[in-house]
């Protein structure tokens, strides 16, 4: 399937409960190509639980922006795609589905799920085959590594996610045991961009305008993703931007304003109390 058009290198990764509609608006305005939802269960959207469909919705303002997916059961991921794409018209509108194959939280691969399907590559090859057979949306995945540095087969997995009819693979350098410590192998990034025919996102340790440039030069990746760096300063993506282009470092915006911006949105789309108050702490605290 034909991707969306991106006007830029960078992605806003899926965090737990950050990205929030207002929280994606502001990171698309100032210069992500793409906003994913953060992780959303396809177990609770069959079930049709409210609260996690609703993590699901989407602003036209935002776009284009991808549901992440997460889960084992293939007639679960089917029925879930199903409800999120013509259940909720008015609500959700999602450019794009992704399939969440790299999580490193012990809740998520306790159940099985997350980096521990890493482990079960045929399984995952089930879930992208389905995921392909339930939507004409383009879909992607976002992998790790590995479980751990024994068992390296995120190249494997990378074909496997090809050749089921992902259109875009977001490689992790990490492996699951090292959560979000250690250093990102930016060589195993470039492996797997070397292996596959289908656009690669890199995502692990871009902070700033120079990580950023060096995840492009060093693993020749289509696209960046980026996460924590973004958590309180949506205009990162506006530096790493305008660095890209010009070469020069523009100055960072006052967090104060940007804090000002993001509550006058989050009440405008009706954003709960406390991930307001969640923010305002990731806002406020030192880089």
């Amino acid at each position: 399937m034909k991707l969306p058009h991106f006007n830029s290198k960078l992605f806003l990764a899926p965090m737990e409960v950050v990205n929030d509609p207002a929280f994606r608006f502001m990171c698309h305005k100032y210069g992500s190509a793409m906003q994913f939802t953060e992780m959303i269960g396809i177990n609770a959207v069959v079930r049709g639980n409210k609260a996690v469909i609703n993590l699901a919705r989407t602003l036209n303002e935002e776009k284009p922006v991808a549901v992440q997916l997460f889960g084992t059961k293939t007639e679960l991921i089917k029925k879930s795609i199903q409800i999120l794409e013509h259940d909720y018209p008015e609500m959700i509108k999602p450019d794009m589905f992704d399939f969440n194959f790299g999580c490193s939280s012990e809740n998520i691969v306790n159940q099985g799920a997350g980096a521990a399907l890493l482990k079960r590559p045929s399984k995952i090859g089930e879930i992208i085959s389905t995921m392909r057979a339930s939507t004409d949306l383009p879909i992607s995945a976002k992998i790790r590594l590995g479980v751990n540095s024994k068992l390296p087969n995120y190249v494997k997995i990378a074909k496997i996610i090809e050749e089921n009819g992902a259109d875009m693979i977001t490689v992790h350098g990490r492996y699951q045991k090292q959560g979000f410590g250690g250093k990102v192998d930016l060589n195993a990034i470039k492996e797997v961009k070397q292996a596959v025919n289908i656009p690669v996102v890199g995502n692990g340790d871009v902070i700033d305008e120079f990580s950023a440039k060096k995840m492009l030069n060093e693993t020749g990746c289509d696209y960046i993703m980026i996460g924590r760096a973004a958590l309180g300063n949506p205009f990162i993506f506006e530096r790493i931007n305008y660095y890209l282009k010009k070469g020069f470092l523009l100055k960072q915006k006052k967090k104060a304003d940007l804090l000002n911006e993001y509550i006058y949105l989050a009440k405008k789309y009706e954003i709960k109390p406390q991930i307001i108050k969640q923010q305002e702490r990731n806002f406020n605290k030192k880089k």
